[in-house]
Order: C-alpha cells, then sequence, then structure tokens
C-alpha cells in the first residue's frame, strides 16, 4: 500500500483567505448602506446615520466586521424602543434598526445573499 502526501496548495488557501475577507468587508458595507436606505435609524441632525455610523473592517483577517454607530447617545436609543422617535426624516425611525439583519431576522438572508454574490464576484 503506498503512502498518500497531501500537499497543500498555500497560494489557493490564501487567495481563498483574501476572497472571503473582501467580501466580508463589501458585506459590512451594505450592511451599513442598507440600514441608511430602510430609513430605520433616528435621525434629527443626520449625525448618528451619516456621520457616526460606518463598517469597522480592521478586524476582517480575523472574519470579524462590525458596524458600529459611534455617537455618545447612539446605545441609548437603540436599546429604548419606548423613546418618541420623530419620522419626519426617516419614516421607519426607532430603536434597534440593526435586529433585522442578525441571525434570524427578517433581513439576515439577505446578508447571506450579498455575502455569497461578493464571494462569487471575488472569487473569479
Amino acid at each position: 500500500m503506498k503512502d498518500v502526501i497531501t500537499v497543500l496548495n498555500i497560494k489557493g488557501l490564501m487567495q481563498v483567505d483574501a476572497t472571503v475577507r473582501k467580501s466580508l468587508e463589501e458585506t459590512a458595507e451594505q450592511v451599513v448602506t442598507d440600514v441608511k436606505l430602510s430609513q430605520t435609524m433616528p435621525f434629527k441632525t443626520g449625525q448618528l446615520q451619516n456621520d457616526s455610523t460606518f463598517a469597522d473592517i480592521s478586524d476582517s483577517k480575523e472574519g470579524v466586521a462590525h458596524i458600529v454607530s459611534s455617537t455618545p447617545y447612539a446605545r441609548r436609543l437603540y436599546y429604548h424602543p419606548e423613546y418618541h422617535f420623530s419620522q419626519f426624516e426617516n419614516e421607519q425611525a426607532g430603536a434597534g434598526w440593526f435586529e433585522p439583519y442578525k441571525n434570524g431576522g427578517a433581513k439576515f438572508n439577505q446578508v447571506l445573499g450579498w455575502f455569497q454574490k461578493f464571494m462569487k464576484r471575488n472569487g473569479r
């Protein structure tokens, strides 16, 4: 019986890793864009939505991307649905604007679809 030697294609693995990382980063950016377009974030001056919410992709090499709302009041607004949110600028404004994108949320499958689309495109 002959010994089977497995040779890893390191270059190919590095290409797959780069494809996954780029697709993750693009998916995170797409989520930020979609949240803004969905008009679900509280909007008074636009600071929270337009300037202070972004995709932090600094850990994408580890397979992690964060969507950050960096204003001091973002957490308070996010976790308090009892607040009266003006819907003058954003018709669907309210708390928990990222919940639909989380696992099991209404937009979760859409996020997976974006990732798959980016993987297909970036893997060429």
